[in-house]
């Protein structure tokens, strides 16, 4: 029995240092327009981050299975789950669509009130998980009810302990944290437009999506973010702003 554990030990160990090798893959991404350079690309899996040169070209490690994340102000945020094909692919190319900030009407209609909670789909008070953080909770939850037919008092699945000798828990958290920021992002895009980072703040157009990472990765902004007092994100984003531009400064001396 012992043997048999070690076994499996083993197997786990070697199929964990094997899904942490990750090598370069190389692409390019493709629009209706030329201006291609700047476009963030985000591995989803470790948080590795790059941005595309002016032809539209980038570089990051990745293995099959992550997923990359490319984010702009001027394009649609698009995902592309890896497979091996894309790392033999030496034309790989990723075709990202323009935002249309011009809108010939707007119709708001009021719906207050009107939710999953409110039309029993979701208990009251019931916590609600991110697709993200679904995951994590089912790949470490403790199921108490597997094989209970077969032992008195049921046993505890091994489940959880696979997902983290085999790195996949490390993983879904890095994705929740991932998630958490693009959910921040958001958030701040809602709040403020793309004319009050630039002339009010007076960050560079190019750096604006930068600027907004750098901004989200702050504890304490966030939870200002998350209250939605628009005064005091306002305010504190004032503050981050004055350091980043000190940023940018330093590294194009």
């Amino acid at each position: 029995m012992i043997n048999k554990v070690a076994c499996i030990l083993m197997i786990v160990l070697g199929q964990t240092a094997w899904s942490q090798d990750r090598g370069i893959i190389n692409g390019k991404i493709s629009a209706n327009t030329s201006d291609l350079g700047g476009v963030y690309v985000i591995n989803a899996q470790t948080e590795a981050m790059t941005t595309t040169d002016d032809s539209g070209a980038f570089s990051i490690a990745a293995k099959e299975g992550d997923t990359l994340v490319f984010s702009s102000i001027q394009f649609k945020e698009n995902r592309v789950l890896l497979t091996a094909d894309n790392f033999s692919d030496l034309h790989f190319t990723v075709k990202l669509s323009m935002v249309m900030h011009q809108l010939q009407e707007v119709v708001v209609r009021n719906y207050n009130g009107i939710n999953a909670t409110s039309l029993g789909i979701i208990p009251q008070g019931q916590k609600r998980y991110t697709e993200a953080e679904r995951k994590l909770h089912t790949a470490t939850a403790l199921n108490a009810q597997a094989n209970a037919g077969t032992m008195a008092g049921g046993s505890v699945s091994a489940d959880p302990l696979f997902n983290f000798l085999s790195g996949r828990t490390a993983m879904l958290k890095k994705e929740v944290v991932v998630e958490k920021k693009e959910a921040f992002m958001k958030l701040l895009e809602r709040m403020f437009s793309i004319d009050h980072f630039v002339n009010r703040l007076q960050i560079p157009l190019e750096y604006v999506k930068g600027f907004e990472y750098y901004a989200v990765d702050n504890d304490k902004f966030t939870v200002i973010l998350n209250s939605k007092n628009k005064t005091s994100t306002e305010f504190l984003l004032a503050e981050l702003a004055v350091k980043y531009k000190e940023i940018i400064a330093s590294e194009n001396k």
